[in-house]
């Protein structure tokens, strides 16, 4: 069992494809309100283990337990108290915004004016409230990523998982998402848990677990990360730490 503030938690995960090991032992928690960056260079295990979390994929070994509850059991229940950024694009570009995010409510039983009351929500917290009427291949990069921030959080999730949101977007759309992202912890409550290869667009998370050929080997908020290295930058902190100078920094 886990406790009241525990919102996912992963034990001795191990996930194998053929010979390769994507994961191996694995353990990590998340607690109500954190955001945990999950940083490791490509390869490193990271969407495995956000698939995992998300209940895509079931794990050779070890335990899933995401609001004390478990996919096996409860799968419906969970679901409905999560959001999910894919890396790879998951909206209509031919439906407008509006199109796109009421079909998405609908998914989760939202309608009529409770669905545009919602719907008005997000698309004002994410700053697309002038784009809504578009279609989604008119929007540039970062502005389909919002959108699908957006509508991650229609059901008002307790638990947001990303899988590189940030991944091929300019610096200005980047900032702006990772921006967003993090008002959506302080005005709302949400636990993130974020997998990134960026280091800098952790600078702001409360823990930062590192992840390399499928395994945790090192966890820290940065300033411990930082102080542990002796480094200036989680880069700098992220090399010394690992010897993996691999990891990008996240762009100017």
């Amino acid at each position: 069992m886990t406790d009241i503030e525990t919102v996912l938690a992963l034990n001795t995960i191990t996930k194998t494809y053929g010979k390769t090991t994507a994961l191996k032992d694995v353990s990590l928690s998340i607690k109500k309100g954190e955001i945990v960056g999950l940083l490791g260079p490509n390869g490193a295990g990271k969407s495995t283990l956000f698939q995992i979390a998300a209940g895509l994929f079931a794990p050779d070994g070890g335990s899933v337990n995401v609001f004390g509850m478990t996919y096996q059991g409860q799968a419906a229940q969970i679901l409905t108290r999560l959001g999910v950024v894919f890396q790879a694009r998951a909206i209509d570009l031919d439906m407008t915004v509006i199109a796109n995010l009421r079909f998405h409510a609908a998914l989760f039983g939202l309608g009529g004016k409770s669905a545009e009351a919602r719907i008005a929500d997000v698309a004002a917290l994410l700053e697309i409230t002038d784009l809504i009427k578009k279609p989604v291949r008119t929007l540039s990069g970062g502005n389909q990523r919002r959108v699908e921030v957006a509508r991650a959080l229609l059901n008002k999730p307790d638990l947001l998982l990303m899988d590189e949101p940030t991944v091929g977007l300019d610096p200005v759309s980047r900032q702006l998402v990772v921006r967003h992202i993090r008002d959506v912890r302080d005005r709302n409550g949400t636990t993130i848990l974020w997998a990134t290869h960026l280091i800098e667009e952790l600078a702001g998370a409360d823990r930062i677990i590192m992840l390399r050929t499928g395994e945790i080997i090192q966890e820290g908020t940065p300033a411990e990360l930082l102080a542990r290295a002796g480094a200036a930058t989680l880069t700098d902190a992220y090399i010394a730490l690992t010897g993996a100078p691999e990891v990008e920094a996240t762009p100017a």
